[in-house]
C-alpha cells in the first residue's frame, strides 16, 4: 500500500513480501503499458539515515517519508519502494519510476542486515537503470565510512548476473567540503578500483574491467540543513541530466535486459522470487521468460476480446443458425450479408486484434514476440475454422445445387435418342459449379490463415467433386436406363406382334422367318442404340454389356412370346385340329356326308396339331436345332392311337430316324441337341399333352361319324314300300271318311300348313342328320319357341292388312 500522505507503493516489504497485486496497480494507474521500452528506472542505495528519501523527494518530486531528526535517527524507509516521477520535476521524457531502498547498516536489522541487503542491491541492479549511491562526502578515502561494504556488496551481486548488463552507478557525495570535487572523485575511483580488483570474481570476469559492467558517474552535493538554497540549486542542475536519460548517450546505460513497461510488474515479481530463492539470475533468459509469458497474456487477453466482440459473434451465430440447414442456398446469402463477406469480416476482426496485440508487445523479444503472434493468429483462426468450414460447406452445398439444376435443365432439353454429348454437358456444369464453389471460397477465406486451411478445403471440394460425379453418374445411369427402354420399346413393338403372327401360324419355316425377323430389328436397334450412346462416353465394356443386353432382350421378346403360345398349346393344338378336321380345302365348314373319309381327315388333323406341337415345344433360334428330328419324334405318339400307318407315313420325311429312336427321345427328360434353356416342352410333357388332346377331340370325331352316318340314312327319308302299303291299307276308311265329309279339308289344309312352317322353320332333314335320339332330341327343345314365333308372324300379319284396309277407305272418303 501507499505511504501516509504520498502517491508511493511498497513493492517489498521489511519482510520480504513482494506485492505484486499494488504494482499491477499502480503500473496500471500511471499507463506504464503505453510507454513501451521508453521509461527508465532510478535506484538509490545507502546508509540508513543518510537523506536518501530526502534526495529524491527534491530530485524527483517525490513523496517518499523522510526522516524526522526531532524524533532520533531511527529507520524510515522499510522494505522497497516506488513511486513515479511528478511533472512537477520537468523530468516528464521519459516516464521514470524512482525506488527508495531500505538504508544499510541498519540497527532494526542486527545481523540480518547483510541478506536483505545483498537481496535488495542485486533487486536494483537487476531492475534499475541507473542506481544512485549515497555518501557523506567526509567519508571517502576511509575504509569503513567510505561504504566500502556497499561497494563490496554491489560488486559481488553483479556477479550473480549470469549476463549482466550494463548500468550508470552515481556517487552522490553529501555535504560537499572545501576539498574539490575532481579530487574527491580521483580518490573515490581509486578506491572503486580497488574493490573491484581484490574482489574475488569468477573466472569468465577475471580479467573484465569494471567499466564494461557500470558507467560511473560522481556529483556533489551540499549540506541540506546548512546551504539549503544552495543544495536546492545543485539537485535541480542535477535533475536535469535525468532528461532523456533513456536516449543514447544517457544516464540509463545500454538497457540490454530492460523489459516493456507492460511487463514491469510480472518481471520484477519474477527476479525478486529468483533472488528471494537464492538463486543466480540470467537476465536475458529472464528477459525471454517475462516476454514469453508476458506476450501470451496479451495473446490470450486479445483471443478473450476477439472471442466477445460483437460483430463476431453476430457472425459467428449467424453460421451457427445457417448450419442447421445447410443445403439451403437462401442461407449462405444471409451469411454473406451483412456489409461484406466472411472472409473480409473474420479478417478485419483478425486484423484488428492482432495490431493491438502488436501495439502492447512491441518491445518484447522480437522471436519471442512473433512466436506468440503466431500463436494468437492460430488459436483465433481455431476460433473461426468452425463458421468458415460452415461457410464453405454452404458454399459447397450451393454449388452442388446448381451443378443439379444446370444438369436438369440441359439433359431435359437433350432427346433421350439424339447425341448431344452427355459427358461434355457434365463436364461443363462440373466446372460452373467448381468456379462458382472456388470463386466463393475465395471470398469466404481469412487472409491470416494462409494455406492453414488448405487441407479443410480441399476436403470439401473433394466431397464436393464425389457429389459431383455420383449424381451425374446416376444421372447418366437413368439416361442410359432411358434410352436404352426406348429401344426396347422399339424392338418390342417390333418383333412381339409379328412373332405372336408367326407362332400362332406353326408353319414349319416359322423359327427360320422368326429369326430372320429378330436378326434384322436386332441389327437397327442395336445400330440405333450405339449411335446414341456415342456422346455418354462409355468404356468399350460398358458399351459391349448394354449392345448385349440389348440383344439378350430382343431374344427374350421371343422368349416370352413362345412361353405365353406354349402355355396355350393344348387349345392351339385343338383350334389347328378344328381348323383341318372341320374345313375343306377352300376353307369352307365341312358337311360330312359319305363322301367323306374321317379317318384321313382326323389323321391329317392330327398331324397338324402335332406339327404344331413339334414348333411350340422348343425355342429353335439356333440354325442347328434339330426341329425335323422333334417332329419325326412327336409322330410316333399317333401310334397310341393305333395308327401306326399314319406314324409310318408322317416320319416318311426322316428316313434316317427310325420308330424306335423316336420312341426313345419321347422317353428322354430333355430333346436332343437342345439346351434345357430353349426347351418350353419336355418329351415327357409333351406325351401328356398329346393324350390330353385326343381326349378332348375324340367325341368330334364322334360328330363327325355320327354327322356322317345320319346323312347316309337322310338321302332316303321316304318310308319302305311295305310301309306305304301299310298305310293305305290301313288308312283306306279314313281316307273314305274325309271323302264323305268335306269339312274335314279345311283342317287338314290348316294342319298340313302348319306341319310344312314346321318343317321349314325347324329344318327337320338338318336335324336328323346326326341320328333319330339327337334330332328328337333337338326339336323338343325348340318345338314350342317355333310355333310361338309362326302365331305372333300371323298376327302381325293381321294387324298390317288391317291398318292397310283402313288407310284404303279414309283415303276413299277423301277422294
Amino acid at each position: 500500500m501507499a505511504q501516509e500522505g504520498a502517491a508511493a507503493i511498497q513493492v517489498i516489504d521489511e519482510a520480504g513480501n513482494f506485492k505484486e497485486a499494488d504494482l499491477v496497480e499502480f503500473c496500471r494507474s500511471m499507463k506504464l503499458a503505453e510507454c513501451g521500452l521508453s521509461y527508465a528506472v532510478v535506484a538509490i542505495v545507502g546508509p540508513q539515515s543518510s537523506g536518501k528519501s530526502t534526495l529524491l523527494n527534491h530530485l524527483f518530486n517525490t513523496k517518499f517519508s523522510e526522516m524526522d531528526a526531532l524524533r532520533g535517527r531511527d529507520q524510515t524507509t522499510k522494505g522497497v519502494w516506488l513511486q513515479r516521477c511528478q511533472e512537477e520535476s520537468n523530468v516528464v521524457t521519459p516516464c521514470t519510476l524512482v525506488m527508495d531502498l531500505e538504508g544499510t547498516d541498519g540497527r532494526e536489522r542486527g545481523e540480518d542486515d547483510t541478506a536483505f541487503q545483498k537481496q535488495s542491491a542485486l533487486f536494483a541492479l537487476a531492475v534499475a537503470d541507473i542506481v544512485l549511491i549515497n555518501i557523506w562526502c567526509h567519508d571517502v578515502g576511509r575504509e569503513q565510512a567510505s561504504n566500502k561494504p556497499l561497494l563490496k556488496t554491489v560488486f559481488q551481486v553483479m556477479m550473480r548476473l549470469f549476463s549482466p548488463r550494463k548500468i550508470t552507478l552515481m556517487f552522490v557525495l553529501r555535504d560537499r567540503t572545501k576539498t574539490p570535487l575532481s579530487v574527491l572523485q580521483s580518490i573515490l575511483l581509486e578506491d572503486v578500483q580497488k574493490v573491484w580488483d581484490t574482489l574475488p570474481k569468477p573466472s569468465k570476469f577475471r580479467e573484465t574491467p569494471i567499466e564494461e559492467f557500470f558507467t560511473l558517474e560522481v556529483t556533489a552535493l551540499a549540506n541540506y540543513e546548512e546551504k539549503e538554497e544552495q543544495f536546492l540549486k545543485e539537485v535541480s542542475q542535477l535533475r536535469s541530466r535525468f532528461h532523456n536519460s533513456v536516449a543514447p548517450g544517457g544516464l540509463a546505460g545500454d538497457r540490454r535486459a530492460v523489459v516493456p513497461g507492460t511487463g514491469f510488474p510480472f518481471s520484477s515479481h519474477e527476479i525478486w522470487k529468483v533472488i528471494r530463492e537464492n538463486k543466480d539470475l540470467d537476465l536475458p533468459a529472464h528477459k525471454v521468460m517475462v516476454a514469453t509469458v508476458r506476450c501470451e497474456e496479451i495473446a490470450n487477453e486479445k483471443l478473450h476480446d476477439l472471442s466477445i466482440d460483437e460483430k463476431w459473434k453476430k457472425l459467428e451465430e449467424t453460421c451457427s443458425c445457417s448450419k442447421k440447414n445447410p443445403s439451403d442456398a437462401a442461407t449462405v446469402v444471409s451469411v454473406e450479408a451483412g456489409g461484406g463477406l466472411f472472409g473480409k469480416k473474420a479478417s478485419s476482426l483478425l486484423s484488428k486484434y492482432v495490431a493491438e496485440y502488436e501495439n502492447e508487445a512491441a518491445f518484447f523479444e522480437e522471436g519471442v514476440r512473433t512466436a506468440k503472434r503466431n500463436y494468437l493468429i492460430s488459436r483465433a483462426l481455431d476460433l473461426m475454422q468452425p463458421s468458415y468450414e460452415t461457410v464453405v460447406a454452404h458454399h459447397r452445398a450451393q454449388a452442388f445445387n446448381r451443378f443439379k439444376e444446370e444438369m436438369q435443365r440441359r439433359t431435359a432439353e437433350m432427346p433421350i435418342t439424339a447425341d448431344q454429348g452427355f459427358a461434355d454437358v457434365v463436364r461443363c456444369c462440373s466446372e460452373i459449379a467448381l468456379s462458382d464453389f472456388d470463386q466463393a471460397c475465395e471470398d469466404a477465406h481469412v487472409v491470416q490463415a494462409g494455406a492453414t486451411w488448405k487441407t479443410t478445403l480441399s476436403r470439401i471440394r473433394e466431397k464436393l467433386i464425389r457429389d459431383i460425379n455420383m449424381h451425374a453418374q446416376s444421372v447418366r445411369v437413368m439416361k442410359l436406363q432411358e434410352l436404352t427402354s426406348s429401344f426396347e420399346k422399339q424392338l418390342e413393338g417390333a418383333i412381339a406382334e409379328p412373332v405372336s403372327s408367326l407362332l400362332d401360324a406353326a408353319s414349319p419355316d416359322t423359327w427360320s422367318s422368326i429369326r430372320v425377323l429378330l436378326d434384322q430389328e436386332k441389327q437397327v436397334a442395336l445400330e440405333g442404340l450405339a449411335a446414341a450412346m456415342a456422346g455418354f462416353e462409355q468404356t468399350q465394356e460398358e458399351k459391349s454389356s448394354a449392345l448385349i443386353g440389348l440383344s439378350e432382350f430382343a431374344r427374350s421378346i421371343v422368349e416370352k412370346k413362345a412361353r405365353e403360345e406354349t402355355a396355350q398349346a393344348l387349345i392351339r393344338m385343338k383350334d389347328r385340329f378344328n381348323t383341318v378336321f372341320a374345313h375343306d380345302n377352300e376353307s369352307l365348314p365341312r358337311v360330312w356326308g359319305a363322301e367323306h373319309n374321317v379317318r384321313a381327315i382326323t389323321r391329317d388333323a392330327r398331324i397338324a396339331a402335332l406339327k404344331l406341337l413339334a414348333v411350340l415345344a422348343a425355342i429353335q433360334l439356333d440354325p442347328k436345332n434339330p426341329h425335323e428330328g422333334m417332329e419325326v419324334a412327336l409322330m410316333t405318339l399317333l401310334n397310341e392311337s393305333g395308327g401306326s400307318d399314319i406314324a409310318a407315313e408322317g416320319s416318311s420325311e426322316r428316313s434316317d430316324v427310325t420308330p424306335g429312336e423316336s420312341s426313345n427321345v419321347l422317353a428322354s427328360s430333355k430333346w436332343p441337341g437342345i439346351s434345357p434353356a430353349d426347351t418350353l416342352l419336355t418329351p415327357g410333357q409333351c406325351r401328356k399333352l398329346w393324350r390330353q388332346f385326343k381326349a378332348e377331340t375324340e367325341y368330334t370325331v364322334s360328330q363327325a361319324l355320327s354327322a356322317q352316318e345320319a346323312s347316309r340314312h337322310g338321302k332316303s327319308w321316304m318310308p319302305p314300300p311295305w310301309a306305304i302299303a301299310a298305310i293305305i291299307i290301313l288308312g283306306f276308311n279314313e281316307f273314305m271318311t274325309l271323302l264323305r265329309n268335306p269339312i274335314y279339308l279345311p283342317f287338314v289344309l290348316v294342319a298340313f300348313l302348319l306341319g310344312k312352317a314346321l318343317y321349314v322353320h325347324l329344318d327337320l332333314s338338318h336335324e336328323f342328320q346326326y341320328g333319330a335320339l339327337p334330332g328328337i332330341m333337338s326339336i323338343s327343345t325348340k318345338l314350342m319357341p317355333t310355333m310361338m314365333a309362326i302365331f305372333k308372324q300371323l298376327v302381325n300379319a293381321g294387324e298390317e292388312e288391317s291398318e292397310t284396309s283402313s288407310v284404303s277407305q279414309e283415303q276413299m272418303k277423301l277422294a
